[in-house]
């Protein structure tokens, strides 16, 4: 691998559309900046995907302004000009009433979905515009666009990453920066063991008798949008398993 080949950032790499993703990019190339929580799975990665020339790795909480400022200044000079960033990491908690629900899982989806992508995209932008060229690529949600029963603050935090996205392409036009929002629906990843405090059998339900996306299936749109020409911009891509769609609207009729 050359030490001309692009560079792709891509956080939450430690499981789902970010390992998918960094795996891909590897093959296809590219080096690798990946973060996450979980110390030794990104050495695992790095280990698979190259070793420390073409893979670095920094752990830290990408929820603490301090830790995600410390880790971004350390990225080491080789690694620097980022082409792509891919902000990946994200979560949801819970999936109880806005009445019932834990206040402390709301702050923390906050804090990681929005505040975490701020963060990193205004720590690596101002590179980007000065060399003329990058790729923001936002990994948001159709719960930003549709609401469900039970999405309220995870879906609210999808809306401000779509809005986000948008007030980026009116801030860089003209800078040859790029950005996309990706906007996946139904995906089996670790992302319903999480949201269901490792309640298996509740995240299996979310699956049960569908074909839901795949992690492959988003990390192999990332790389298309990669790859696409640099005067093409896809603002905004949902992206569904075709055995789900949007229904009516609900309709409450006493009891």
């Amino acid at each position: 691998m050359s030490d001309n080949a692009p560079i792709i950032m891509i956080t939450g790499a430690t499981a789902g559309f970010g390992e998918a993703t960094a795996r891909l990019f590897a093959k296809s190339g590219w080096r690798l900046i990946l973060t996450g929580r979980r110390r030794e799975r990104l050495e695992k990665l790095q280990a698979e995907l190259g070793g420390p020339e073409q893979v670095f790795i920094t752990d830290f909480d990408i929820s603490s302004r301090q830790a995600t400022e410390n880790a971004i200044q350390q990225i080491p000079d080789a690694f620097s000009a980022v082409d792509v960033l891919v902000n990946n990491a994200g979560l949801a908690l819970g999936m109880e009433p806005a009445q019932v629900t834990d206040l402390d899982d709301w702050e923390r989806m906050v804090d990681t979905n929005i505040k975490g992508v701020m963060r990193c995209t205004r720590l690596l932008l101002p590179k980007m515009v000065e060399r003329g060229r990058g790729y923001i690529i936002n990994i948001g949600s159709v719960a930003g666009n549709w609401p469900y029963p039970g999405g309220n603050v995870y879906g609210a935090t999808k809306a401000f990453v779509r809005q986000f996205t948008l007030a980026l392409r009116a801030d860089l036009l003209g800078t040859g920066v790029r950005v996309t929002n990706i906007e996946p629906g139904n995906a089996e990843t670790e992302f319903s063991m999480v949201r269901f405090k490792d309640n298996a059998t509740r995240a299996d339900s979310i699956y049960a008798n569908t074909q839901p996306l795949t992690a492959e299936d988003i990390a192999d749109t990332i790389l298309w949008l990669a790859n696409t020409p640099k005067h093409v911009n896809v603002t905004t891509m949902e992206v569904m398993p075709t055995q789900q769609a949007t229904g009516p609207l609900a309709i409450y009729r006493g009891e």
